[in-house]
């Protein structure tokens, strides 16, 4: 750090003075008689400490001169540390400066030691103001990219324009909102679209999808742990909660948080406060709460696998989104707009769907719903060798036909195409409960799925 001060004062045997004094501090001295241009000397230079005389005119001994240059300082930068000198030691004008932004006040004449012991704190929080200066830069970047969404909700069916009325009216309030529907419905964008239009928008929106979490890291993934709290606990750890403080916490697949975790969860939500892990110390947190399931969370409370008491607290508005199979209107509209996202990515311009393949996806149940959808116009056109798509082009979750083959000439990944394609028709396309029963995780079954083309 090159260390630059401005002493500004109106007497030039005091800046003499001054500057032979604090040369051994500071790599570049700069002195002003006049305070006129002390702003632009400032900008010109990146001054890091000002010494500031508090009287400039010899009929004037107030002290307001200094404070009126503190706050223009304080305007331009107010990581600049600001130290007042005055030959008037009223205790009255030395706490208003303070309290208008002075780092300290000292008195002419002053006591080198004591004047150079306070410099040498002025430059370490100095350096301290620029560093947490460029951290709040870096956080606030950060906030940004992982909030940043480059999504649209696609739709003008009357089912969806509901969705989206009630999202806008409850979006600007704190409520704890639940999001209910089928896996694929797009209850992760609706969770985006609430945090866009909230109060918390310029704040980070964290998701977590709760059902990827195995129930051993669960405590430590949401409230965060202590070093040496437990055997692998080699550095403490800040908790999902903890890290969406101030912003908006996305908890997808919460049905599927422990029973033993729901008491610890509803706690959280009630007092406002997490205690991590091997702690005992409660950290405050201020939180927008945002679920979402594809699961009867009523029908779990009546099984007491999940608690009455965490379902109220969460589902202050609930939001159901209505399948794809419901949404008539939007599937051609939805297809088209995936179409021209993927004819862009793959280079495959002008590419159009004729009516007869428009006739099949209308046809279709849609059990995967949009992201069904979506991975069926991608796979279209990745696969696509003319300028239109017909209805051949969309294979639509049909069972793979083998031709001539027992079960012991098929290749492991024909069995496991096959194992896949009549669980996804079992379970009626719901991924979460498909990606248990074949007992992978939901990424693996998406991982799979754009694999075979499913």
């Amino acid at each position: 750090m090159n260390k630059k001060i401005l002493i500004v004062d109106d007497n030039k045997s005091v800046l003499t003075a001054l500057e032979m004094l604090v040369q051994t501090e500071f790599d570049d001295i700069y002195t002003l008689s006049n305070p006129n241009s002390l702003i632009s000397t400032i900008q010109e230079h990146n001054i890091d400490v000002v010494l500031l005389d508090m009287n400039f005119n010899t009929s004037v001994n107030t002290g307001n001169e200094g404070i009126y240059w503190l706050n223009e300082i304080m305007k331009y930068d107010d990581t600049i540390i600001v130290i007042l000198i005055t030959a008037y030691g009223d205790i009255e004008l030395a706490v208003k400066a303070v309290k208008e932004g002075a780092f300290n006040f000292i008195l002419k004449p002053w006591e080198n030691n004591k004047l150079l012991s306070t410099l040498h704190s002025a430059i370490k929080l100095r350096k301290s103001n620029l560093e947490n200066n460029s951290l709040k830069k870096v956080s606030d970047n950060l906030k940004q990219e992982i909030t940043q969404t480059n999504y649209q909700i696609i739709g003008q069916s009357s089912s969806m324009l509901e969705v989206l009325d009630v999202v806008r009216k409850v979006a600007e309030t704190d409520a704890n909102i639940l999001i209910t529907g089928e896996n694929g419905t797009g209850k992760e964008l609706i969770a985006q679209e609430i945090h866009r239009l909230s109060k918390r928008k310029k704040e980070i929106l964290l998701s977590v999808d709760v059902g990827s979490i195995s129930e051993s890291l669960f405590e430590s993934e949401l409230f965060g742990h202590k070093k040496g709290a437990f055997t692998d606990a080699k550095y403490e750890r800040i908790g999902k909660i903890e890290a969406a403080n101030n912003g908006s916490l996305f908890l997808d697949e919460i049905a599927n948080i422990p029973l033993s975790l729901q008491a610890k969860l509803l706690s959280v939500i009630q007092k406002r406060t997490i205690t991590k892990i091997g702690d005992n110390k409660a950290i405050p947190v201020d939180i927008r709460l945002i679920c979402a399931t594809n699961k009867n969370l009523e029908n779990m409370v009546t099984q007491g696998s999940f608690r009455a008491d965490l379902l109220y607290r969460i589902n202050t508005i609930k939001i159901e989104l209505p399948p794809l199979r419901e949404r008539d209107n939007d599937i051609i509209l939805l297809a088209e707009f995936f179409l021209d996202k993927y004819s862009k990515k793959y280079d495959k311009p002008r590419l159009k769907i004729n009516k007869k393949a428009k006739r099949k996806l209308l046809k279709y149940n849609w059990p995967g719903n949009v992201r069904e959808l979506q991975h069926s116009v991608e796979k279209a056109v990745i696969l696509s060798d003319n300028s239109t798509l017909d209805d051949t082009n969309f294979t639509l979750n049909q069972q793979p036909k083998i031709k001539n083959k027992s079960l012991q000439d098929l290749t492991l990944e024909e069995m496991e195409k096959i194992m896949i394609t009549n669980c996804i028709d079992k379970e009626k396309g719901n991924m979460s409960n498909v990606a248990k029963k074949l007992g992978i995780t939901r990424q693996t079954l998406y991982n799979k799925l754009k694999k075979y083309g499913i």
